[in-house]
């Protein structure tokens, strides 16, 4: 039987999740989880010892000037607010959470974006 394209989404990304589930616990890092859709792109910083999300950047906020765009400009100013909201709540060191999305395109650009704000990911 062959599988939908959700049902293989889903597999990935529990199959990310649960890798990163017992690291972050361990070690006590934060979690930077992206969400993609058909228009916008968000990220959370997510401290999953307490259940706190720590800082969120989103292509629907109006200072970073993208409202509802989902490309990789839009990915590259939401990974660089989100590097220094990061840097202001205290986090310097995350683990990324690809999700289901494949590392590529806008997902990429988000994470090299929050690379270059000195974020370690």
């Amino acid at each position: 039987m062959a599988n939908s394209k959700r049902t293989l989404f889903l597999k990935r990304r529990m199959r990310v999740r649960n890798k990163l589930r017992g690291v972050t616990a361990n070690q006590g890092r934060a979690r930077l989880s992206v969400h993609r859709s058909n228009k916008n792109i968000s990220v959370q910083l997510i401290d999953d010892v307490k259940g706190v999300t720590i800082a969120s950047a989103s292509s629907l906020e109006k200072a970073l000037g993208v409202v509802g765009k989902n490309n990789i400009e839009a990915a590259t100013k939401v990974g660089a607010a989100i590097a220094e909201r990061a840097k202001k709540a205290g986090v310097e060191v995350a683990y990324f959470d690809r999700g289901g999305f494949l590392f590529h395109g806008k997902v990429k650009a988000l994470a090299e974006a929050a690379r270059e704000g000195g974020l370690k990911i």
